[in-house]
């Protein structure tokens, strides 16, 4: 096989999660590829908000989902959430968001496999700059969709049973969420919400639609996190964590932080992380999900608060998602044939290397 870090083909795989719709590359953006002289191959799937026809239309070579298992010379693996169990040993690389580099549940079993193919796993988590601030994310869409489930949640609990407790379906697009969370929140109490992580992208998301649907904003950054203000949070009713954390840190909230008389009743936990160590929000073992948007946790007596802990949050507004998230994504795809000298994939190989390195040492 040759050098497969000499990258001319863009392989953009089918997502194997059915609840994911999102994807990483519009077919414009497929378009430029090609015209930057890449080749462009698209696995065909019926889930992905960006429809078969518009990549074909486009240019791009049509496959069959599952075609990236296969071994291919100078191919390199698009797709944004976690790979199937099979294959065992992986031959190409692969950009995604792998959730391995903090120890998660199933983080050896997963650098494992491209071990074993000699194969790099880019993070796009790990496509930093030298400061460490992240070239590309779902960040806003992330914070803003789960702001958007805890005013859904807390409007249609006013009034009796909650939005929440259907199974989720995805907002075709924003305008048509914002007219459900105004529906439902009319002429109802607006909540008091506590961002932790205000500064960021995803904190800022969150902001944007707490703030036009009537909600009364806090706002922490790192610093009100160094020693938290445990009655400070506990005088919010609504919770959400929109904190970028890349190391073990003081959890926001704990279970004997949940006590009678409080005022806090929903945790949302955008990060959602709780399978490493790092999790600040380590009152809960498991993300919920599109079927089962939130589960009760309790503390002390008989007091409890709402979780919601969705990992692809994003996913519940996919067009929106996927055109921001494509925008910026894209002038990196193009210098992928370069990538030993680009900072986006330097700093992701770096990350992979030494996650590698970690594990061969514990």
């Amino acid at each position: 096989m040759e050098n497969t870090s000499v990258i001319k083909t863009i392989w953009l795989r089918s997502e194997s999660r059915p609840t994911e719709r999102r994807t990483p590359l519009l077919a414009e953006g497929a378009k430029e590829l090609m015209n930057a002289g890449y080749r462009v191959v698209v696995e065909r799937s019926d889930n992905r908000i960006i429809k078969n026809n518009e990549y074909e239309n486009a240019g791009c070579e049509m496959v069959d989902a599952g075609g990236w298992m296969q071994p291919m010379d100078n191919t390199l693996i698009l797709g944004l959430k976690e790979l199937p169990d099979e294959p065992d040993v992986i031959t190409n690389p692969h950009i995604l968001f792998a959730h391995a580099y903090k120890e998660q549940a199933g983080w050896k079993e997963t650098l494992t496999r491209f071990i074993k193919g000699g194969a790099d796993l880019l993070d796009i988590e790990y496509m930093t700059r030298e400061n460490g601030v992240r070239y590309v994310a779902f960040g806003y869409r992330a914070g803003y969709m789960g702001a958007a489930l805890s005013l859904l949640h807390w409007f249609s609990k006013q009034t009796g049973k909650s939005y929440l407790d259907k199974p989720l379906q995805p907002f075709e697009d924003a305008d048509i969420l914002d007219e459900t969370i105004a529906s439902i929140g009319e002429g109802v109490k607006k909540p008091k919400v506590l961002i932790i992580g205000a500064g960021g992208r995803c904190g800022s998301g969150a902001a944007a639609i707490y703030e036009r649907h009537g909600a009364q904003v806090t706002k922490w950054d790192h610093k009100d996190t160094i020693n938290i203000d445990r009655d400070a949070v506990n005088d919010h009713d609504i919770m959400i964590n929109c904190a970028f954390v890349k190391s073990k840190t003081e959890p926001f909230i704990r279970k004997q932080d949940i006590k009678e008389g409080t005022r806090i009743s929903i945790v949302t936990d955008v990060g959602c992380d709780p399978f490493s160590d790092f999790n600040p929000v380590p009152i809960y073992s498991e993300p919920t999900s599109w079927d089962k948007a939130y589960i009760e946790i309790f503390g002390e007596g008989n007091k409890s608060v709402d979780l919601i802990a969705i990992d692809n949050l994003p996913s519940l507004l996919p067009r929106e998602s996927s055109e921001e998230f494509a925008e910026l994504m894209l002038p990196h795809l193009k210098v992928l044939n370069n990538r030993e000298n680009e900072q986006p994939w330097t700093s992701a190989k770096a990350a992979f290397d030494e996650a590698v390195n970690r594990m061969n040492n514990s």
